[in-house]
């Protein structure tokens, strides 16, 4: 038995499928299985059961889990408690959504480079709810997404939080300067994919009060923007760009009562993660966030 060989059935056994733990390991889908039939022989039992669509534990798979787990974060530890230097190698994939991309996400990859000159960044960007998923199966090594996660696999290290203002086209509010359920009858809502974090804002802000309309989604901010500019709509913007629209007289920012709660940020990822690699990039995403960095919006 060899921790690579545990490794292998790790990953396999926590991970979205063989494809994806075999990704992560760097192997191919047949060095894989590979390292974890030499493990089942050498245990003399099967980990997996195969004989489905999709391969799932064995009661002995289920019962070496937790015991692989303890195994593989021992092993850890010693590497660490050994290595010449404390520097991070190889690669890691993590997920943002768009607003970090256009803030303070080049922030986060200067500031890792320099640290870690050896760790190869893999960024990838999306909606909060596709990215947490993508982390629960293996795929990302974590994500910085709006709010806290419930699945009971996931942890949440909050972040930060981001600012956000209602806002539209002076041409299409015919002098109203305040944000009212009656706007959205004759203005589509221009907002983001209901997965976003700021579906929460809207709909907690818009929680019992009497307000149809037309919901227009786009999964872009720049859209969102040049949308909300060219009068399709009513909208949230993150202040700072809501702002700074307004001083150039392309939007007008809109009171509202009661005022819009922030969006909380979390950094996630998988609990049973123990690798160094997880502690210390949260690290660096809390020194890098700032949802108030200038808009990089093309």
């Amino acid at each position: 038995m060899t921790l690579k060989q545990l490794e292998a059935f790790y990953w396999a056994a926590t991970c979205a499928s063989f494809a994806v733990a075999a990704e992560r390991l760097h192997l191919s889908v047949s060095s894989l299985s590979k390292r974890i039939t030499e493990l089942e022989e050498t245990l003399g039992q099967p980990l997996f059961d195969r004989s489905g669509h999709k391969a799932v534990l064995t009661d002995a798979g289920l019962r070496l889990l937790p015991q692989a787990r303890d195994l593989l974060a021992a092993a850890e530890r010693v590497r660490a408690s050994l290595a010449e230097s404390p520097g991070l190698r190889g690669r890691c994939r993590f997920g943002v959504g768009e607003l970090t991309a256009l803030t303070w996400l080049p922030r986060l990859i200067r500031g890792v480079r320099a640290a870690y000159p050896d760790l190869v960044l893999e960024p990838y960007v999306d909606i909060g709810q596709v990215l947490e998923q993508r982390v629960a199966d293996g795929e990302l090594d974590f994500a910085v997404i709006a709010g806290s996660s419930s699945r009971p696999g996931i942890a949440s290290t909050p972040i930060g939080q981001a600012d956000f203002s209602w806002s539209a086209s002076p041409a299409v509010l015919e002098g109203a300067t305040r944000m009212h359920p009656g706007l959205l009858e004759r203005l589509p809502l221009v907002t983001l994919p209901a997965g976003a974090g700021t579906t929460r804002i809207i709909d907690g802000w818009l929680a019992g009060r009497d307000a149809g309309g037309e919901r227009l989604c786009c999964n872009n901010w720049g859209a969102v923007v040049g949308l909300l500019i060219e009068g399709t709509g009513v909208g949230l913007l993150p202040s700072h760009w809501a702002a700074a629209l307004q001083a150039e007289g392309s939007l007008r920012v809109l009171d509202c009562d009661p005022p819009l709660a922030a969006l909380p940020y979390a950094f996630q990822y998988r609990r049973d993660d123990t690798r160094p690699l997880v502690a210390k990039l949260r690290d660096e995403v809390r020194a890098a966030v700032d949802f108030s960095a200038p808009c990089r919006i093309p």
